[in-house]
Formats: C-alpha cells, structure tokens, sequence
C-alpha cells in the first residue's frame, strides 16, 4: 500500500503528460495533497471548483434515481485533459483523485487505467 505522497509522485511520473495531480475531500473542497502544477495551473484552486463538479453529478444523479457508483469524470479542454477519479474504498469515501494532462502527450486510455491502478493501491 502506498501513502499520498508516493501515489502523487507514481501518478506524476508514470501517466504520459501528467502536469499535475491532487487528493481532494470533496466534502471540504480541500486538497489532502498535490504535486505539480504551477502559475497556470493553481491545484488548489482546481481542487475546490471541481468538488462542485462532483457535487452536480452525484446530485444530478439522485434526482434521476440512478442507482450507480461515479467511477470517472473527464473534462476536455483544447490542450488539456481533467480526469476526476472518485475512490472506491471505505477508506476513501468523499476523496478524488484529480490529474491534468497535456492532450497532446498524453494517452488517455492508458492514464485512466494507470489512475485505477493507483487508487487501488492508495494507502491513508
């Protein structure tokens, strides 16, 4: 099992294209950690406009009556790709995984995979 910091750094080095990637308690907004980023690309900021990101879908989501866990959400932009990861576990539950790729170096098939991956191996 791995801890956040270590999960952060494996997403950062092993996902193609990675610019940045948070924790967040979408209960809070707060980012529990982040690597990456930069002055274009303020992770905190990220990490509180997309808990309200979340908190649409899950309550679109209830006023549909769906019955059905939100694996994944994917946002695309010119240049960049947004992959919002909720976690599965006990332990994990009101967190996301949040990772920003460039689009043009990136796969993004294979970042989610790598993303699942990580979460199941996360550790707090």
């Amino acid at each position: 099992m791995a801890n956040v910091e270590v999960s952060l750094k494996e997403a950062m080095t092993s996902i193609d294209g990675a610019l940045g990637v948070a924790l967040v308690d979408y209960t809070s907004g707060m980012a529990l950690g982040t690597l990456g980023g930069g002055k274009d690309l303020d992770l905190m900021v990220a990490a509180a406009g997309n808990t309200d990101v979340i908190r649409a879908k899950v309550r679109t989501m209830e006023l549909l009556g769906l019955q059905d866990d939100l694996e994944d959400l994917l946002i695309t932009l010119g240049t960049q790709y947004h992959l919002i990861r909720v976690l599965r576990s006990k332990s994990g539950s009101g967190l996301f995984l949040y990772l920003v790729l460039d689009k043009g170096n990136s796969n993004l098939a294979m970042a989610r995979h790598q993303l699942r991956r990580i979460e199941s191996e996360l550790d707090f």
